[in-house]
């Protein structure tokens, strides 16, 4: 274990005025950088080529633009000048971004450059070439403390001299605060090594969820700085950070890979646009503004926006089957049927000539292209071109010398083009996933020996007592059929592939939506989170063997994180009840966190009464207060907080300002869009009702620890019906 850390938190301390020195010199400096970025003259050789210089300028001035209440750096490394290392005797402030001087000498270096390492992975059996690790604490993005942790055997501090503390370090790296770290271990435990860790890990959060890059433990900074190359799946309990080590390696890959990531491309997609919102803030305070972020509804929809809208939602069942990973031979067999076999000659006049194409060999072309396994669209594509290559070689034989002009023009002639319409016909993917379900006999023939007869008529418009929408413009399409449509769409023309996707609470998507996020990084690399005890969906893969798969990434490398910072130990002991019921096949969560007063389990008679004083009483407390209940009750518990007077916002509602015009601090979450959400204080309502109201009891067990593991400092569960007996059988 390493020595006991030497702290100071006195403002009369001259270590902490050196330091708070620097960091204000750190912040002129930077300004000096972003006014340097926005004085340069977008001046290209056209019009074209300035614009594109004009806003390279305003993306890089967006990424020096400085948050005075986010701390501009947050830890110092002094390396030994005895123990051996490229850095050996030199001194480097480990912050969020790079910023130098006027001179080009670095003042704060990355948290993403190789020698910011020895930060988040140095420890006493380790030290990495370290004499020393001093961590900040900062308060409103003032340096109020430092705590020193020698890692070399000798005294705190004792590795510099002080006479060097504003000493320029070389271009580095430095990792952002979140409260969601992952397991604790030599060299950063909060649990009594580390009080500033500690503190930044239960500082109380009101607002999207924050960088954690003060804060990262040495097996999540593996999985963060894990190849470009290399897909990871990270199994991580409640609380571990999973989601913030997903944002955190987009982060490191555009730093170490920016050109190519810049052309190919980078997505988080997550499950709902409440949870997108929750984690929009993390990447612009690491200083990266170009990350596109995406629901899988919304990335299977883009391209059909005009023509396409879902209105409509599948019961469970037909959810299922649709997501089903067989619907995607269905499609194949409904797509390829418009084939046809050719039944007439092709005759195609050039000048005084014609030349004749025979159906036997206009079949073999159309065979041969079929044995290529190409999409559907280029195939039709391909077929033009080898019925007009084939009038080519007869007009050389007759001895005539044609060009690849002369077979694009025979390609795009009106016999040809006849021809290939006839035979190949161009399809519109909207029209025929209508057709598809609007018709039992087609959905019959495209699904024998795919789907049993239950099956397809759980899918089909055309049954017994139901209306079949007239056109698709009529039909009430479902998010289940968005993404039969952009399997479709792939089976026609490949969708282009991104350089890296993550893809966020994975564990809840269909076989079908997995093939669709996979489609966008078939040619680059993923990072896959999730936890598979907060599946939550009656379609769901199943395991992560079954997940990775679909997704095209069957060889990524699979971590587990299990210990964790954000939530209580008995906050997260008692959830964790659940887990032989809900998946019995998982490690119990472990948290290092201890809180007093963090849990409470009362039987009231007066529910809605009841969770409006106790949402009074949570404001008289720090921090951020989240009343999690069944979506069916939320409209009651609304009424019953505004008959008390509690101020209070829904989530995925309208988000009222409070007398003062500021977000009110209690919200409303309806359980079923709660995961990946954290509160300081959380209150769960009727954890009966949150399992009844699932698909089915395995699902609510999974969604009620789901919404007992969003508290970070105090959980209380109200119930006036008898709890789950798997929650309550101890």
């Amino acid at each position: 274990m390493p020595s006991s850390p030497a702290s100071s938190r006195s403002a009369d301390d001259p270590t902490i005025r050196a330091e708070a020195t620097h960091l204000a010199e750190s912040r002129a400096a930077l300004r000096s950088m972003r006014d340097e970025t926005l004085a340069l003259r977008a001046q290209g050789g056209n019009a074209v080529s300035t614009e594109v210089l004009h806003a390279a300028i305003q993306a890089r001035a967006a990424a020096l633009l400085d948050h005075p209440d986010v701390p501009l750096f947050f830890g110092r490394l002094d390396y030994s000048r005895d123990l051996p290392g490229e850095y050996r005797g030199e001194r480097y402030y480990v912050g969020r971004r790079h910023v130098h001087n006027a001179g080009g000498d670095p003042m704060v270096v990355d948290w993403r450059a190789p020698v910011s390492v020895a930060f988040y992975r140095a420890s006493a059996k380790d030290p990495h070439g370290l004499a020393l690790r001093r961590r900040f604490g900062f308060s409103g993005g003032q340096l109020t403390a430092y705590e020193d942790e020698p890692l070399d055997g000798s005294a705190a501090g004792a590795a510099l001299s002080e006479a060097a503390l504003s000493k320029a370090a070389l271009p580095g790296a430095a990792l952002s605060e979140n409260t969601r770290s992952g397991s604790a271990s030599a060299g950063a435990a909060p649990s009594g090594e580390s009080r500033i860790l500690t503190e930044e890990i239960e500082r109380p959060r009101v607002g999207p969820m924050r960088d954690i890059v003060a804060t990262i433990q040495p097996e999540q900074d593996e999985i963060v700085r894990a190849d470009l190359g290399e897909s990871v799946c990270v199994q991580g309990a409640p609380g571990t950070g999973k989601t913030a080590v997903g944002l955190h390696r987009v982060a490191f890959l555009l730093y170490t890979h920016r050109d190519r990531l810049k052309r190919g491309g980078a997505l988080v997609v997550g499950p709902n646009r409440q949870f997108l919102k929750y984690i929009e803030q993390v990447l612009p305070a690491l200083g990266e503004v170009d990350v596109a972020q995406a629901t899988v509804e919304e990335l299977v929809s883009k391209g059909f926006a005009q023509r396409f809208a879902v209105r409509g939602v599948d019961d469970a069942d037909a959810a299922r089957i649709k997501g089903d990973e067989r619907m995607a031979q269905v499609l194949y067999r409904a797509l390829w049927a418009n084939l046809a076999a050719p039944t007439e000659a092709v005759t195609v006049p050039r000048g005084v000539r014609k030349w004749r194409v025979p159906t036997s060999e206009i079949q073999r072309h159309i065979d041969a292209i079929r044995d290529r396994n190409v999409r559907y669209a280029a195939g039709r594509a391909m077929l033009a071109q080898r019925i007009a290559h084939a009038v080519l070689t007869r007009m050389e034989a007759e001895g005539e010398s044609p060009d690849d002009r002369v077979q694009d023009a025979v390609a795009r002639s009106r016999p040809v083009k006849q021809v290939v319409d006839e035979l190949w016909p161009a399809v519109d993917p909207i029209k025929l996933l209508f057709g598809l379900l609007a018709s039992a006999a087609r959905l019959a023939e495209a699904a024998d020996g795919l789907l049993g007869a239950e099956e397809q008529a759980l899918i089909c418009w055309e049954r017994p007592g139901a209306k079949v929408p007239r056109s698709p413009a009529a039909a009430r399409w479902t998010a289940a059929d968005a993404v039969l449509l952009d399997e479709l769409a792939d089976q026609l023309d490949r969708v282009p592939s991104l350089a890296h996707v993550v893809l966020d609470e994975a564990q809840d998507l269909s076989p079908m939506q997995c093939r669709a996020v996979g489609r966008r990084c078939a040619t680059g690399s993923a990072t896959v989170l999730g936890d598979v005890a907060q599946a939550t969906t009656a379609w769901a893969a199943g395991s992560w063997e079954e997940t990775l798969r679909h997704l095209g990434k069957p060889e990524a490398v699979r971590e587990e994180l299990t210990q964790g910072f954000r939530v209580p130990r008995q906050v997260i002991e008692y959830a964790a009840r659940l887990l032989p019921f809900a998946a019995p096949r998982l490690a119990p969560p472990t948290s290092v966190r201890q809180a007093a007063g963090g849990l409470d389990v009362l039987a009231v008679a007066d529910v809605p009464d009841a969770v409006a004083t106790a949402a009074a009483d949570a404001l008289g407390r720090e921090g951020s207060i989240g009343v999690i209940a069944a979506d069916a009750a939320i409209d009651a518990l609304t009424k019953a907080l505004t008959v008390r007077g509690v101020g209070h916002a829904v989530l995925g509602g309208e988000e009222p300002d409070d007398a003062e015009g500021e977000t009110p601090r209690v919200v409303l979450v309806p359980a079923s869009l709660a995961k990946g959400l954290e509160y300081d204080q959380v209150i769960v309502v009727e954890p009966a009702d949150i399992v009844e109201a699932e698909y089915a009891e395995i699902l609510g067990l999974r969604r009620l620890y789901v919404v007992l593991t969003r508290a970070v400092s105090a959980l209380t569960v109200l119930h006036a019906r008898p709890l789950p007996p798997q929650l309550a059988g101890r």
